[in-house]
């Protein structure tokens, strides 16, 4: 048996899989198991942010690896050491937490908010409808798509959802239990929907009037992906603490809850711990990842995006079932007038990996060090496609 059909006898059924099988990546190209490559737009959904087969980032994992991959959070090491000061200074914040995965950065964000509102009895936590913040219990809940939560009731108590980008909706809804506001700037699983800078200058100023702590989901859009280094940095608008993931690692997992002097030192020993969270394996690729990302990386998301968005929307002139290009950076998608599974599907045929974000929205997510050959390549497939 291929690895395919091994994976359908042996595991778990929990992913709406492709009937692909990869074995190797370079750059922005990977291999499946029958020698077919493919043009990988979807780099790990906005993980893979240095591509695959990275010279330096596999260095990195190598050699630590021959030293020391784990040796818990009762120790010290100078990976973690080295990461946590280059994502401080580097930011507005003043601490850092690290986990393993985007979902247990959000929910170290969720118990940082509950801590932080008790010492005035508040406990309550607002998200937005649409988002979408991870699988586990707390982050299910906070997640603002039933959809998900099908199945899993009762959820956790004390989390509400309002309309993005509707001041108005999310003002009335504030009161004398809300101790934290969470949101993704740019929301990517519910149909990659940038906020508004207005309304983040809003919320920004009545968390601060009302002393509510302030969280940013960047778990998929933070980490050079919207042409900034920190997705924040783009709307001008700094949170009291930010959840991130995917890209931090360059594939490799791990999370971190990054938070301001405010409430930096909100959670005491033994209140919140990760066994593997920040090991010297995962330090070590985060360490190439930001020397990456500050050595030029975020510069070329920024340029290769907005080239990517230009083409897109030649694209919408050329195809009436092409509705609307929304996005930042190099997180963009389309929305269609139709399915857009069946055009993944085509794209997938053709040699280019595309992702969808709902029902009707094509995602675009490549790899950092994506060129404009890249781009065109691609959008040469899915003109194909749409045809």
């Amino acid at each position: 048996m291929n690895s395919f059909e091994k994976g359908q006898e042996y595991i778990m059924n929990t992913y709406g899989r492709f009937p692909l099988a990869f074995e190797k990546g370079c750059g922005m190209y990977i291999t499946d198991e029958g020698g077919k490559t493919y043009l990988d737009f979807v780099a790990g959904i906005a993980t893979n942010c240095l591509g695959h087969g990275h010279k330096a980032l596999a260095a990195a994992i190598a050699e630590q690896a021959q030293s020391l991959i784990h040796c818990s959070n009762l120790y010290w090491t100078k990976p973690q050491a080295a990461l946590a000061e280059k994502l401080v200074q580097n930011s507005c914040f003043d601490k850092v937490f690290f986990c393993n995965s985007g979902a247990e950065a959000i929910e170290a964000c969720l118990k940082l908010a509950r801590k932080y509102g008790g010492k005035t009895n508040r406990y309550e936590i607002i998200t937005m409808e649409h988002s979408f913040h991870g699988r586990t219990m707390g982050a299910l809940t906070a997640t603002g798509q039933t959809k998900y939560q099908k199945g899993f009731a009762p959820l956790v108590p004390g989390i509400s959802h309002v309309p993005f980008n509707d001041f108005a909706a999310l003002q009335a809804a504030v009161n004398r239990k809300t101790c934290a506001i969470l949101m993704e700037p740019l929301q990517g699983e519910g149909g990659i929907r940038p906020a508004d800078v207005e309304y983040l200058q809003k919320v920004r100023r009545l968390c601060t009037d009302e002393d509510i702590l302030l969280i940013f989901d960047e778990v998929q859009c933070g980490m050079g992906r919207l042409g900034s280094l920190f997705a924040y940095r783009h709307f001008g608008i700094e949170p009291d603490a930010v959840a991130l993931a995917k890209g931090l690692g360059g594939g490799v997992p791990i999370g971190a809850m990054l938070a301001a002097k405010k409430c930096a030192t909100t959670l005491q020993p033994g209140e919140h711990a990760s066994t593997f969270g920040g090991n010297p394996l995962a330090t070590a690729a985060g360490n190439v990842v930001l020397d990456e990302l500050t050595g030029g990386l975020v510069d070329n998301a920024k340029t290769m995006g907005a080239y990517l968005r230009e083409q897109l929307l030649a694209m919408q002139a050329e195809f009436s079932c092409i509705k609307e290009v929304r996005g930042i950076g190099l997180l963009q998608g389309i929305e269609l007038d139709v399915p857009a599974a069946p055009v993944v599907k085509a794209c997938i045929e053709k040699g280019l990996l595309l992702v969808g974000a709902g029902v009707n929205v094509i995602r675009f997510v490549p790899a950092l060090i994506v060129e404009k050959k890249h781009i065109d390549e691609a959008m040469v497939i899915l003109r194909a496609a749409l045809q």
